[in-house]
């Protein structure tokens, strides 16, 4: 897999989270020669938080971990996870594996079964080899370390060309509280949560329901605001796992919300930068909308516009097709006030094409890696922000060969 243009020069440093230990191996459940499991263990009283697809499709280990989730428990934890099969509609099959692959953790890590989550990301519609997997658990178990993060952000990778991490840290009451995530995601990616895996640890201490709630709130602003091709999965999942060892309660901190929204946002973004086939990351900032809710409809709609998109690939200014976008989008729109921008560009405004703008300024600009477009409707003071890639030939390159 060539490596995505817009990808970061190296995987970071991410700091070990007190209260997890991590492993990855090859189980050889699709891919040839290259770990594709990743295991998790997470101390006795983390709490666990998470946000799944919507899909009405979902896979059997969302359905899964939907239901474990807000149950009190102060044992350990673990994720386990795989890539190269979805477990997704295989109908009572998917269950069984759900249930061996967590019976079989649960033995050998003596980890109740309710506090095992499990993921699967690939193909949808073939039968997981769970028994791949659980042959590897032994070794696994053996190998957990609390510096392999990065071996586990690479297991979990499907059509990614890069594997994603993030980190934050914090200071509260005069002690340190940090946060480190990974991430894969490249393609069917589309709010509801987004579709990808994420799995984000710190050693902060809080509750379930009130992580639960703040990852909620967070996720609509980082993960619910990227698209790559408007396609959501049957496999989204973004957990995140608190251990407490900070001894630090960030309860109601300012301060701890905006770090966890950075590494959020950070992770979304380096989804989005590995959008398959993606050459251009876009930002979207809409303005004058009737609301919040209206501006980022109109972001979206103007994202995940083919015509668009592909007018990106190909650096062609065509501003009339962010037009046709926002006129499509339902939101409340008029046409004579309509303002766009590229960058620092004013390119329509009034409803009207500007006055001082050329396209030689608009080609140009275009040439850029990182584009932002602004739309002003005039209306209101509604605001939004959506991320998301241009559409290329290598993003059919690559679906056309998924299976293959």
């Amino acid at each position: 897999m060539t490596l995505s243009p817009l990808a970061p020069p190296r995987f970071p440093d991410l700091p070990i989270i007190d209260g997890v230990r991590f492993a990855s191996g090859a189980a050889g459940v699709k891919y040839e020669g290259r770990d594709d499991v990743m295991l998790a263990e997470l101390a006795a009283g983390t709490t666990i938080a998470g946000v799944f697809t919507r899909s009405s499709t979902r896979s059997a280990p969302v359905l899964d971990c939907q239901s474990k989730l807000g149950k009190p428990s102060g044992e350990r934890a673990a994720f386990l996870v795989n890539s190269g099969n979805s477990n997704a509609f295989t109908g009572s099959a998917g269950e069984k594996s759900v249930e061996a692959l967590c019976l079989g953790l649960s033995d050998v890590m003596t980890i109740p079964e309710d506090r095992i989550f499990t993921a699967s990301t690939g193909v949808i519609g073939e039968r997981l080899p769970h028994g791949r997997i659980i042959d590897t658990m032994n070794d696994l178990n053996a190998r957990l370390s609390p510096s392999e993060i990065k071996g586990a952000a690479s297991a979990i990778m499907t059509t990614d060309t890069f594997a994603k991490g993030a980190s934050a840290d914090v200071e509260i009451d005069g002690k340190v509280v940090r946060i480190a995530g990974i991430a894969k995601g490249s393609g069917m990616i589309a709010p509801d949560m987004a579709t990808m895996l994420v799995y984000i640890f710190t050693d902060a201490k809080i509750s379930q329901p009130d992580l639960q709630a703040l990852l909620g709130v967070l996720n609509d602003k980082t993960f619910n605001c990227i698209t790559v091709d408007s396609d959501t999965s049957t496999s989204d999942t973004l957990m995140v796992a608190a251990t407490g060892a900070s001894g630090v309660d960030v309860t109601d901190s300012a301060g701890f919300t905006q770090a966890l929204r950075d590494v959020m946002l950070d992770l979304a973004h380096q989804v989005v930068r590995d959008g398959e086939g993606a050459t251009k990351f876009v930002e979207i900032r809409v303005s004058g909308a009737a609301s919040d809710t209206e501006a980022r409809v109109v972001g979206l709609s103007i994202a995940n516009s083919p015509l668009v998109k592909t007018a990106i690939a190909g650096e062609d200014p065509n501003w009339g097709r962010i037009v046709m976008a926002v006129g499509k989008s339902g939101a409340q729109a008029d046409r004579d006030r309509l303002a766009i921008r590229f960058g620092d560009i004013t390119v329509a405004e009034n409803g009207w094409v500007s006055a001082d703008y050329t396209e030689d300024a608009g080609v140009e600009y275009m040439k850029q890696q990182n584009l932002v477009i602004g739309v002003d409707l005039g209306i209101g003071g509604g605001l939004g922000t959506v991320w998301t890639c241009d559409l290329t030939h290598g993003y059919i390159t690559i679906n056309a060969d998924y299976r293959s």
